[in-house]
């Protein structure tokens, strides 16, 4: 990957692809349209068509049995986080586009259909391409939704700019640009959502498209691990969690010291130090003391008891410590 700034790109979505339904060859689809370096963006939609996974039933059910974890609710909107660990609204089941009582769920495994897709258009076109599949998603502090891309094959989906320098030699530390949903976007620019025209070309980046045979890490691996995901839950659902004492992974590594104290001090806990570590003059019996330490990822100790550092008229005091 070189990083250079493209200075041209064709975006092009074909007309007249037709309805897709369970069994459509896809890679038939698009291979009247492809040439050698393209890269095919494919909506989820009809990936899940072509492989059976239009449902009937209810929607609420649908939701529950794709969903592995609840991140935030708002009424009767939920963001949860699905089987492939997406953090999407509805698990990413979509009712549109489709007959009335209907359901798409999304693909199984949507890296292993794009590999899929890909091989195909190589064997019968000889055209190396790489191959996206898009869906539709929120995201946080920004209103509206765009294309990401679920699936890749044949394509690095993110290009890390870390140790390199920019034009006045600064370093780079974590400027890393999520390429296959910057393409997907694009494709949803001149796709649409009401055009019926599900497959879109870019054409322009053939340096991007991977060696015939290397499919790359997939879009799997622009999913972030819930450990390192500073909003894995909710403002509300983070309250609640706290208090009830579960979901440690979704609060992350331990915090540090500073900000542990800091935390503390703004929640009215007075903070000393000493040698061995932070210690409160205040009961771990205490449920909002508890409920912090949990969220930074601490303990609370009782303080076996040396007089010269306690408070005096207050007892007991307790060392605090992080989680192994």
């Amino acid at each position: 990957m070189t990083g250079r700034t493209v200075s041209r790109l064709e975006v092009f979505a074909p007309d007249g692809v037709g309805e897709i339904g369970e069994g459509t060859d896809l890679a038939h689809v698009c291979a009247p349209h492809v040439a050698d370096g393209d890269v095919v963006v494919i909506t989820s939609k009809v990936v899940s068509k072509a492989e059976g996974r239009v449902v009937a039933g209810d929607r609420e059910t649908a939701i529950r049995a794709e969903t592995v974890r609840l991140v935030a609710r708002r009424g009767p909107t939920r963001i949860v986080e699905n089987h492939l660990g997406l953090v999407m609204a509805a698990a990413g089941i979509d009712a549109s586009n489709v007959a009335p009582g209907m359901l798409v769920l999304l693909p199984l495994d949507p890296d292993a259909s794009a590999r899929r897709i890909r091989a195909e258009l190589l064997r019968s076109t000889g055209n190396n391409v790489a191959v996206l599949v898009s869906d539709t998603a929120g995201r946080a502090w920004r209103h509206g939704q765009t294309d990401i891309a679920i699936g890749a094959a044949g394509i690095e989906p993110m290009v890390s700019f870390e140790g390199r320098s920019d034009a006045y030699g600064n370093e780079l530390a974590v400027t890393a640009p999520a390429v296959a949903d910057e393409i997907a976007g694009i494709a949803e620019v001149v796709s649409g959502k009401l055009g019926g025209r599900p497959v879109t070309i870019v054409r322009g980046l053939a340096d991007r498209v991977l060696g015939a045979g290397l499919d790359g890490p997939g879009a799997r691996s622009l999913v972030r691990e819930i450990g390192t995901d500073m909003f894995g839950l909710g403002s509300r659902e983070a309250v609640a969690t706290a208090l009830a004492g579960t979901e440690r992974s979704a609060f992350g590594a331990p915090a540090s010291e500073a900000d542990l104290e800091a935390a503390l001090l703004e929640c009215g806990f007075p903070v000393t130090r000493g040698p061995g570590g932070p210690w409160v003059a205040i009961s771990p019996t205490d449920v909002r003391l508890q409920t912090l330490l949990f969220a930074y990822g601490w303990q609370a100790r009782p303080d076996p008891g040396s007089g010269a550092r306690r408070s005096p008229g207050v007892d007991p005091v307790t060392s605090l410590a992080p989680l192994s």
